[in-house]
Formats: structure tokens, C-alpha cells, sequence
């Protein structure tokens, strides 16, 4: 009797059993459906996602040739309107290392649907607005959006493109990340000069609809993978928002506040060191399960090396970007537009040697050890910094472009090599997190560099004019030969003796600040090339891909 209900069960549980089983089969079915279609598409969908980095990357950039016109239609001062690049920068660096835990809350197409939908609202605001405070709310909204557009972007492609292609991939994708902020201030200035400062923001928009269409089209999350639901990390959010976000301040506005002399500055400088170290603390303590920037994955070696060289990259890539324009207007008497033009083959050298790194590096297995490319971009690299470290007043367009070209063959180099080895090493599933901490590393540094080199520039300038003015002396002859020089040249023009020998002194103290400040230049120049031979030992840390085997295309 015991025997009969159990033999009535069976059927019943081979029934529950071939159901479980069908669904199985069911889901493993749509994942695979969804992971083929992904596969298909793939390249549209790095065409969508190059498209919006690149938009994210140049807004950067644009913007800052168009601030003076910005300042005078806003009514705002030149240190009100700065608010315009501080608050995007500010918002973007804060949101990069939550990335992965946006993309694995709500699903990576919609977060990165949703954040170029909401770069490109932000921007036709900005374009719209009347107001300081309306264009720097908008600003910081766009830098919220921005943020997904570089490391989740980064992260997907990781994840949804076979290993034996990453070499390639990564560095078409790194093309526009490099190329477009040496693009940017020549678009930006043609832009202003033609149009208005609104343009600026307005032609994102059509950009930003295609990358929309493409992305949300096209890129499909696998149907097995489910939404994150854990619980939120709100202290860790917060100390990285205090942490990153004054950091970012003080870097931004040190310079213009004289650093350490101002209380806000130095206030911000501490508070944003105990919440960093407090988060990092936080972030990597045993009673927080849900960490919201998981550190853990430093352990990586290869990974933390590679952060480290672009921390550097960052210093020497921003830092020159901005460095240029003032070098080559300032002394070099460059318009804006010579200027842009100057910068333009260096950028196209970039963009060509990313892309034979990118050969090289592609298929199962890598023609060229990454590491040595990364230790000729360094080489390379140094040799234009030491070009630039030695001009004079009297160069000219064509010794400025060929020490560009140089730099501009260093950094592809550099940046498709390195960004390579440091995915090569980690999981697809750690993708997304290694990207974040990646462009946020690239984008301090490069605030770092800003940063530094100003100050470097403005305190160099004022120690070598001390220097120079200590030579001169009246009574000396070569200083009375070179006012007496001056002084005819003046009186032949027309002016009486007096007018005469005030222009004089006044043309030599002219000759005295351009001499100083091209040789603050000069050190800066090589500021920068020490900086890359302190920080190449770090090439010794990286290890070499291991052999690239076939990989699904949406590997989670």
C-alpha cells in the first residue's frame, strides 16, 4: 500500500522534470538567439558606440575656445564662465567609477541608452540657455551622461567581440578618445567664428540620435543575465562624490586661487583626502558585501600597472593639449586657426599608429610582445618632448609640426598597447569595473597635468625673468648698446628722444618676458619627459597576453 501513492508521484515529478528542463533549454535557447544577433551586429554597434565617445571625448575640448564669446553673451567673468568646463569635468569624474554598478542595476543597453539619450537632452539645453547658472546645471547633467559613453562603452566591446579581434577593436575605439581632444579646439574655434558658442552643443545632437538608434537597436543584454538588485553602497557613493569630486575642484581651480593660499582650496584638499582614504577603506572592508568600486580587482597586477601608466598618458596627453595653444599663440604668434592646423598631423600620426598597433596586436595571437611597442611610444614620445624642450623664438611652423608628428606616433604607441594588456589580463564580467577605474585614471591624470604644468609654467616664467633682469643693468654695454639699438630704430619712425628711449625699455622689457616665458616652456617640455622616464619602469610590471582563445561574442 506504502508503495502506490509514491509510484503515482513519478510521473508527476518526470512531468515538473521535463519542464524544468524545457525551460532550461528555453532560456539557453533565447540566450543563444540573443548572443548570435549581438554577434552579427557587432560592428554597428561599435560604430554607435565610437560615435558617442568621440562625442563625449570632444565635448570636452570644443568648449574651451568658445568660453570668451560664452562669457560676454552670459554677462559672466572669465572665472564665472570657467564653471562651464569645471562642472561637466566634475560631474563626469565622479560618475566613471559607478559605471559598473549602474550597467549591472539596470542592464548595460539601457544604461548606455539612457546616458547618451541624456547627453544629448543635456546638451540642446545648454545650447538653449540664457543663463551662467542654466548652462552649468546642464553642463553637469552632461557630465552624468558622459560618463558611460567612455567605460561602459569600452567595457562592451570587451564583452561582446571574440579576443582574437580586441587588438583592432580597442584600437579604433581609442582612436577617437585620443584623436578628438587635439580635434577639438579647431573645431571649436572654426565653430565660434562662423556661428555662435551654441553650435557647439547643437551638433551633438544629431550625432547623439544616430549613436541612440545603433546602440539601442542593435546591442542586446542576454536574456540569463538578470538585473543586479543588491543593496546600494550609499556610503561609499558618498565618500567617492566628496572625495573625487573635490579633488577634481582643487584641481581645476588651484592655480587660478593661488593653491594653499586660499581656505576653500586648502579646506576642499583635506576633506577630499580623508574621504578618498576613508572610501578606499570602506570599499575594501569585509562588512561592506556590495561594494560600490571594487578595488579587489587591483590585485591584478597587469591592471594596476597599466592604471598607473595612465595616470601618465593623462599628464602628458591633456597637459599638451592645453600647454600648446598657449606656447604657440603666446610666443610663437600662431592664430588660432595656424595653430589648429599645427596640431592636426599629429593627430592623424595618432591615429595611424593606433591602428597599426591594432594590427599587430590583433589575431590569436599578437605579431609584436605589446610591451615593446609600449616601451617605443615612451621612446618616442621623449624625443618630441626633448624636440619641444629646445625651440627657440625663431622656430617656426615646420619645427613645431615635425616634434608633433613624433609625439603623435608616441601616443598611439602607447595607448592601444597598454589598453590592450590591461584587458588581456582580466574576465569579460570584469570588464566594465577595470573601465571605469581606467578612464578615471586617464582623466585625473590629465587634471593633474593641467593642474601642474599652469603652475609650473607661471612660477618658471617668474623665476627665469629675475634671472634675466639680474643681467641687465644700466651702464653695462651690452644692455646701453641694446636700448641705443632700439632708441634709433624708434626716432627713425618719427618719435623725439624721449618717446624714443620709453619705447625702448619698453620693446626690452618685452624681449625679457618672451625670453622668459619661452624658456618656462622649455621646462615644461621637459617636465613632461621626466615624468614618462620616472613612471616607464612600470612597462617591467605588465605581463604579456596570454594566447588569445575564442571567446563567446557576449561572454558575462
Amino acid at each position: 500500500m506504502a508503495t502506490e501513492p509514491i509510484e503515482h508521484a513519478r510521473p508527476g515529478a518526470a512531468s515538473r522534470a521535463d519542464r524544468a528542463s524545457g525551460l532550461s533549454e528555453t532560456a539557453e535557447h533565447r540566450a543563444q538567439t540573443a548572443n548570435d544577433f549581438v554577434r552579427k551586429y557587432r560592428w554597428l554597434i561599435l560604430l554607435g558606440l565610437i560615435t558617442a565617445a568621440v562625442m563625449e571625448v570632444l565635448d570636452t575640448t570644443i568648449i574651451n575656445v568658445a568660453l570668451p564669446q560664452m562669457a560676454g553673451n552670459l554677462g559672466a567673468t572669465q572665472e564665472e564662465i570657467g564653471w562651464v568646463s569645471t562642472g561637466y569635468i566634475l560631474s563626469n569624474v565622479i560618475f566613471l567609477p559607478m559605471t559598473a554598478f549602474f550597467a549591472a542595476r539596470f542592464g548595460r543597453k539601457n544604461y548606455l541608452t539612457f546616458s547618451i539619450v541624456l547627453f544629448i537632452v543635456a546638451s540642446f539645453f545648454c545650447g538653449t540657455s540664457h543663463s551662467l547658472v542654466e548652462l552649468v546645471f546642464w553642463r553637469i547633467l552632461q557630465g552624468a551622461g558622459g560618463a558611460a559613453l567612455l567605460s561602459t562603452a569600452q567595457a562592451t566591446l570587451r564583452q561582446i567581440f571574440p579576443r582574437e579581434e580586441q587588438g583592432m577593436v580597442q584600437a579604433i575605439f581609442m582612436l577617437g578618445i585620443i584623436v578628438a581632444p587635439t580635434l577639438g579646439p579647431t573645431l571649436g574655434g572654426w565653430i565660434t567664428d562662423n556661428y555662435t558658442w551654441n553650435w557647439c552643443f547643437f551638433i551633438n545632437v544629431p550625432i547623439g540620435i544616430a549613436a541612440t538608434f545603433l546602440v539601442s537597436t542593435f546591442l542586446h543584454d542576454p536574456p540569463n543575465i538578470a538585473k543586479v538588485r543588491t543593496p546600494v553602497d550609499w556610503l561609499g557613493i558618498g565618500l567617492l562624490t566628496v572625495g573625487v569630486g573635490g579633488l577634481q575642484y582643487v584641481l581645476e581651480e588651484g592655480n587660478a586661487k593661488d593653491w594653499w593660499e586660499d581656505a576653500l582650496i586648502l579646506r576642499l584638499a583635506i576633506l577630499s583626502a580623508v574621504c578618498l582614504v576613508s572610501m578606499v577603506w570602506w570599499e575594501l572592508s569585509s562588512r561592506n558585501d556590495h561594494p560600490v568600486v571594487d578595488f579587489r580587482i587591483l590585485k591584478n597586477r597587469t591592471l594596476a600597472a597599466s592604471i598607473f601608466l595612465f595616470v601618465a598618458l593623462g599628464f602628458g596627453l591633456y597637459g599638451g593639449v592645453i600647454l600648446f595653444p598657449m606656447f604657440a599663440q603666446g610666443i610663437l604668434h600662431f592664430t588660432p586657426t595656424e595653430t589648429g592646423l599645427a596640431m592636426l598631423p599629429g593627430g592623424l600620426a595618432t591615429g595611424a599608429s593606433a591602428l597599426i598597433c591594432g594590427r599587430l596586436l590583433n589575431g590569436k595571437k599578437a605579431l609584436v610582445d605589446p610591451r615593446i611597442l609600449i616601451g617605443g611610444g615612451v621612446f618616442l614620445f621623449a624625443v618630441s618632448m626633448w624636440k619641444m624642450g629646445h625651440l627657440t623664438t625663431a622656430a617656426g611652423e615646420a619645427d613645431v609640426r615635425s616634434a608633433l608628428i613624433v609625439r603623435g606616433f608616441g601616443l598611439g604607441m602607447l595607448f592601444t598597447p597598454i589598453n590592450n594588456v590591461a584587458y588581456a589580463s582580466l574576465e569579460p564580467h570584469e570588464a566594465q569595473q577595470a573601465a571605469g577605474l581606467i578612464n578615471l585614471s586617464r582623466q585625473l591624470g590629465g587634471s593633474f597635468g593641467i593642474a601642474v604644468l599652469l603652475n609650473y609654467v607661471s612660477k618658471h616664467t617668474q623665476y627665469h625673468r629675475s634671472d634675466l633682469v639680474s643681467h641687465l643693468a644700466a651702464g653695462d654695454f651690452l644692455t646701453d648698446q641694446r636700448v641705443q639699438m632700439l632708441t634709433r630704430g624708434f626716432m627713425g619712425r618719427g618719435m623725439n628722444a624721449i618717446d624714443a628711449q620709453h619705447a625702448a625699455l619698453q620693446a626690452l622689457n618685452g624681449q625679457v618676458m618672451a625670453q622668459s616665458s619661452m624658456l618656462s616652456f622649455n621646462d615644461s617640455w621637459m617636465f613632461i619627459l621626466i615624468v614618462f622616464v620616472l613612471v616607464s619602469p612600470a612597462i617591467l610590471l605588465l605581463r604579456r597576453p596570454r594566447g588569445q582563445m575564442e571567446m563567446p561574442a557576449d561572454a558575462h
